[in-house]
């Protein structure tokens, strides 16, 4: 029905010939539309021109008669009620009976960019979320300084800010895989490390009004909640890149997040990043607590062990597919995108390949999107998806510093499967002839 034959048509009201002439729009665009589908044959478009057509276009949506909520009504922005499943989540195996030192793991399959949103970045605790007065907050900063001081939060955001974007990994991410799979899911297995644009002050900047001494070699962080957990870090580390951030992603830090101040060591251990931190002691001996040596070394199989592992190695995971989002609706023939996460504590990455065979062969990927050094970088590959062909999708990243991913064979052979900390080797999914995922080992 044009307009001409509508404006002739005996009808009742003038709303109704509007309702009647927007069907008949959305019809005729709708079969125009399938001819763009791309790989779409002639015959299946003609087929598809020739249907009713989707009722979701031709008939009146709920949300689209009525006025939707005014722009305050949510003073603070909430989600897509439609996202609620795009949530933090932990288990009972990592939490050992204890939430309040335990861990909230990122659902990085859900994940867009290289941001991750503050309400979903991981958390780690110790002793529960602390909730810090900012009026009351104090940081000490003393030892070997020439000028030791007690700042207010206002006073510390009065040196020179900086922003970058770096990512915080949980030392143990991905460490109860070293005998072999324990998760069939990516949040799980994988889930403890976020990335985030931080704004803050370099440590630096305040040692250069402070004065550090010369025999000055390591630093005390120390944080104000319950554990008041102390971390130790080397000097070199502090005077290149260690921040004290009380900005993230354009927000102060959110409470699990360490509000109003943590620190930020970038590219190294997450649990060196104290939450909450109050206290900064120079000094020339290391303060290493027995606990801490302890518990963050690893025993290789020759019965030595690592004691300081502080930066974070390369490494890479497939997001899509993964265990939460496979392939069993997907059609023989269509094209679909392979995206995943790679990153380095030691620099940039610069290359990811793909393989589709366990790692007997690569074919490179493409880089998406922002490539920082020490920050989360994407990758993706068009892959055309062939139904019922096993697949084994591995991804294995280098860096800049020419570091590669090892395979499960050669870390073993240096590491054992005794570790906790520190497991990069590459990754597998199994994709069944159905399009399931699985989480597999491969060992080669």
């Amino acid at each position: 029905m044009d307009i001409k034959e509508t404006q002739n048509a005996p009808v009742s009201s003038q709303s109704e010939v509007e309702l009647s002439s927007r069907r008949e729009f959305f019809k005729k665009s709708a079969a125009l539309s399938v001819t763009a589908i791309a790989g779409t044959s002639l015959a299946a478009t003609n087929a598809l021109a020739e249907e009713k057509g989707d009722p979701n276009i031709v008939e009146e949506v709920p949300w689209g008669v009525k006025l939707g909520d005014p722009v305050t009504k949510n003073r603070y922005g909430k989600p897509s009620p439609y996202e609620h499943n795009v949530v933090r989540r932990n288990s009972q195996l990592l939490a050992s009976g204890n939430w309040y030192a335990s861990i909230a793991m990122c659902p990085i399959q859900d994940m867009y960019g290289i941001i991750t949103p503050n309400g979903l970045f991981f958390n780690r605790d110790h002793g529960g979320v602390a909730h810090v007065d900012p009026n009351r907050y104090r940081l000490m900063i003393h030892g070997l300084v020439e000028k030791p001081i007690v700042l207010t939060l206002d006073q510390l955001k009065r040196y020179p800010s900086v922003s970058r974007i770096h990512f915080i990994e949980c030392p143990a991410n991905g460490g109860p895989e070293w005998r072999g799979p324990q998760f069939n899911s990516i949040q799980f297995a994988k889930g403890m490390m976020s990335c985030s644009e931080w704004t803050g002050v370099y440590i630096k900047d305040i040692l250069k009004d402070l004065g550090l001494k010369p025999e000055a070699k390591w630093m005390l962080a120390e944080g104000s909640d319950n554990s008041e957990m102390g971390r130790t870090v080397p000097i070199d580390k502090v005077l290149d890149d260690a921040m004290l951030v009380y900005g993230q992603n354009g927000e102060a830090l959110r409470p699990e997040q360490g509000y109003p101040v943590r620190l930020l060591l970038p590219g190294w251990e997450g649990n060196l990043c104290v939450k909450w931190v109050k206290r900064l002691e120079f000094s020339s001996e290391p303060f290493f607590a027995k606990e801490e040596t302890a518990k963050y070394t690893c025993l290789k199989p020759s019965g030595k062990a690592i004691q300081h592992f502080y930066p974070l190695e390369v490494n890479s995971i497939i997001t899509s597919p993964c265990p939460e989002k496979p392939w069993t609706d997907l059609k023989d023939g269509e094209w679909v995108e392979i995206e995943g996460l790679a990153w380095s504590g030691q620099g940039t990455i610069e290359g990811v390949d793909i393989s589709f065979d366990g790692g007997k062969n690569w074919q490179e990927a493409s880089l998406k999107g922002l490539v920082l050094p020490k920050a989360w970088t994407r990758f993706s590959f068009m892959h055309k998806y062939k139904k019922g062909e096993r697949l084994l999708l591995s991804s294995r990243a280098y860096d800049d510093a020419g570091r590669i991913q090892p395979t499960v064979k050669h870390e073993r052979s240096v590491m054992g499967v005794e570790s906790v900390y520190h497991r990069n080797a590459i990754a597998t999914w199994e994709v069944t002839a159905e399009g399931k995922v699985n989480n597999v080992q491969v060992i080669s």
